[in-house]
This record gives structure tokens, C-alpha cells and sequence, in this order.
């Protein structure tokens, strides 16, 4: 699961900032209520479904292409919806629109603030089952208050919400 977070960015046309800009107002106003289009709260984390996607500048195909993502599984957190694309923000704060058949809800998480210890048990005083660097990105299992089920390949252990980003503070995650 290792790779670059984004490839590239790509200047964008003053049509294309006012066209998205509409298109971005309007999902604004469907966040505000805190459900998309779809039904679906906002916002909320989902992970990149393919190995390279792209992130464009506006919700659909005639807008260019802002970021290339290359890392499957990546978590990302969705903020707005239009129509079939969704608004995402990376870990990074990059932020493009991509179409919502590139998403999974399979959720990942990446650790945060440092190495972390991945313990056997949601308690401080736990075995250590192992130590993820900052940066992996795993997937997210399940979540126990201030403690987070995880799986770094073959590993599985528990880590600190605070440590992972991904998953939000208050999140029922079973």
C-alpha cells in the first residue's frame, strides 16, 4: 500500500474556477443540510477504489484533471456531492472531484503524529503487537471509544483514534 499520495497538478482555465464554482456552491448547499444527494451523511470518510484516480477541478469529465491520485485503498473524506461525483479531501488537504464508481466504503485509515504502537487490546497497558510508522496506511476494522481495530497486512491490532486519520473523533465504527 505504499506509493505517492498524489502525482500531479494541472494549471486550471478561469472558466472552468466560475464553472466549478457554481457546481461547488450548489453541493454546499446539500452539505449544509449534512446529507448529500445521495442519502449519505456529509461529511464522511470513504477510501480511492483503484490504483490511479483522477481528481478534477469540477464535477465531470469536460473539467481538467487537478490530482492523480495513485494509491488504492487511500482514505479520503467526501465534503460534497453532485450528482454522480463527489468532493474529497486528502489527508494533504488536496481537495478534486471524482466520480463516485472510483470510491469504495471500505474504509482505511493512515497512522498519524509519529510511530505508533499497534497493541493487542484497546488498553494503553496492552502487548505490543507491533509498531506502525507514520504514514501506513491500513484498513479500518472497527472502532471502541479512543481506540481503533486495524490491519496492516497480516496484522491486526488496536491503535489510538487520535493517531489515525480517517475515522472522526465521535465515529461509531463496527
Amino acid at each position: 500500500m505504499a506509493g505517492p499520495l498524489l502525482a500531479h497538478r494541472l494549471p486550471t482555465t478561469r472558466l472552468t474556477v466560475i464553472a466549478c464554482a457554481v457546481a461547488m456552491a450548489t453541493a454546499a448547499a446539500a452539505a449544509a443540510a449534512g446529507t448529500g444527494e445521495s442519502g449519505l451523511p456529509l461529511p464522511r470518510f470513504v477510501s480511492l477504489d483503484a490504483a490511479e484516480v483522477n481528481a478534477r477541478a469540477g464535477p465531470g469529465l469536460n473539467y481538467p484533471v487537478n490530482w492523480v491520485f495513485l494509491r488504492r485503498s487511500m482514505p479520503v473524506e467526501v465534503t460534497a456531492e453532485f450528482d454522480e461525483w463527489r468532493l474529497v479531501r486528502d489527508i494533504a488537504g488536496a481537495q478534486g472531484w471524482i466520480h463516485r464508481n472510483l470510491l469504495s466504503g471500505r474504509r482505511s485509515v493512515v497512522v498519524i503524529d509519529g510511530e505508533q504502537p499497534v497493541l493487542a487490546e484497546p488498553e494503553a497497558d496492552s502487548r505490543l503487537v507491533a509498531r506502525a510508522e507514520d504514514g501506513a496506511q491500513g484498513y479500518l476494522l472497527s472502532c471502541a471509544g479512543a481506540w481503533c481495530r486495524v490491519q496492516f497486512g497480516r496484522i491486526k491490532g488496536w491503535i489510538a483514534r487520535a493517531r489515525l486519520w480517517g475515522v472522526y473523533p465521535d465515529e461509531a465504527v463496527r
